[in-house]
């Protein structure tokens, strides 16, 4: 099989240009910008798919949290509590994307132990159906989401929250509602001491620390609500959410309100999502720097080669088999460096949350502290599609700095070239 001479020529410059040689006095330098291009694009690629991967672990990591306390479909009156919650998830099961229903009451509350008080949410929940909606039941530390009886009045705190009251199971914590009572002495706030029957840890920083539950009667009667607030849906693919909850609203009455558990997040997802695309956008800013040292190193080198592309030219090479020969020999080089860096990318990206975790506890410094990132560990999603861009980036990059460099090689003159030679 016979090469082209165009590639076994460029083939040749790429290795010349790690090789200091005696006889070319620049070499050394030439050798230094070609490792400085690799290197520059190897880091610049690798950086990129570890920051996106990071970006898709987290979230990825707070959505799951999210989603394992909160529902993909809720459905609930504009005011009050529902008129027949029952009907309701009739007609929600009806659709075969809806694998879970559950009633909930739900009310701002505060909560008082000892000389210490803070506000929280408050959700009564039915035991047996909540599982159908949540994992609540597997997130349990303690106790269990049965204990939570009737007329009891237990309540499962956040993991957080318990912590920050000092409580534990079987003490009492006191809950006040936020519409108080009339009595001769003026309004009141309505006071109830529960018994904690359970601790949950969801691993999401905001519910651990914020929300309880307890029973779904318990709480219609602190909160004075005749009725269930809303419904719970579940769904098969949470991805579906936005078009489930569209439908929904299409068949059921004006007076009731159906949000997806997207439209609940929109802003953190929104904000995730400019960041993601903003990162991705300067850390290609990188590689095209990177792409800019490419151009320096083809330019020296076309500089260094001008007496052997002007015996090229006089043995019958064309213009356009010099320009190949250098286009070539670019290409190489970021294809070299495009290949390194997804490999170091992929290597940091599925090893990045043991790497801090070791620099957390070798420097004693905290880098992710879960209650500005509701995670404890830095997670990871290495996501093919992501890849596959930074990589194709990577290359068109390369390819486009070669361009000027080689149509610069194949303008060279011979006579001009030789002159001094």
């Amino acid at each position: 099989m016979n090469v082209p001479y165009e590639w076994l020529i460029g083939l040749r410059y790429t290795r010349a240009a790690r090789r200091r040689t005696d006889t070319q006095a620049n070499s050394g330098f030439i050798s230094f910008i070609a490792a400085a291009s690799v290197l520059g694009i190897l880091l610049s690629v690798a950086m990129l798919i570890t920051v996106l991967s990071v970006m898709n672990g987290f979230q990825k990591e707070v959505r799951d949290r999210m989603l394992s306390v909160l529902s993909h479909v809720e459905v609930s009156a504009w005011e009050g509590a529902l008129p027949d919650w029952q009907d309701i998830a009739k007609r929600a099961r009806a659709d075969p994307r809806v694998i879970g229903v559950a009633p909930y009451v739900s009310g701002k509350v505060l909560f008082t132990s000892g000389d210490r008080f803070d506000g929280a949410l408050l959700r009564g929940v039915l035991p047996d159906a909540e599982p159908a909606v949540s994992d609540l039941g597997r997130e349990m530390v303690a106790g269990k989401l049965s204990d939570l009886v009737p007329g009891q009045f237990g309540i499962i705190l956040g993991s957080e929250l318990a912590r920050s009251f000092g409580v534990r199971v079987g003490e009492r914590v006191t809950v006040a509602a936020p519409e108080g009572q009339v009595t001769p002495a003026g309004l009141m706030p309505r006071f109830r001491s529960f018994t904690v029957v359970g601790i949950f840890e969801s691993g999401h920083y905001e519910y651990d620390s914020s929300l309880a539950l307890t029973h779904i009667d318990d709480a219609a009667k602190l909160l004075r609500i005749d009725g269930y607030s809303g419904v719970r849906l579940k769904l098969a693919d949470m991805d579906d959410a936005p078009r489930v909850a569209f439908d929904l609203s299409q068949s059921l009455p004006g007076d009731l309100r159906v949000v997806d558990w997207t439209r609940q997040n929109r802003s953190w997802f929104n904000a995730v999502k400019t960041e993601k695309t903003m990162m991705f956008v300067i850390l290609t800013l990188i590689i095209a720097v990177a792409a800019f040292n490419l151009v320096s190193s083809l330019v020296m080198t076309v500089t260094d080669k001008q007496a052997d592309i002007a015996i090229l030219r006089t043995l019958g090479a064309s213009p356009r088999s010099i320009l190949a020969i250098f286009v070539i020999q670019g290409a190489i080089i970021g294809l070299v460096g495009c290949g390194l860096g997804v490999a170091l990318g992929l290597l940091l990206a599925h090893n990045v949350g043991d790497l801090v975790a070791g620099i957390e506890h070798i420097t004693g410094v905290i880098l992710i502290p879960k209650d500005v990132y509701f995670i404890n560990k830095l997670p990871s999603d290495v996501r093919l599609p992501d890849v596959t861009g930074i990589a194709v980036v990577s290359v068109v990059l390369s390819l486009l700095a070669t361009i000027y460099p080689s149509w610069r090689a194949s303008r060279v003159q011979p006579a001009e070239a030789l002159r001094y030679e």
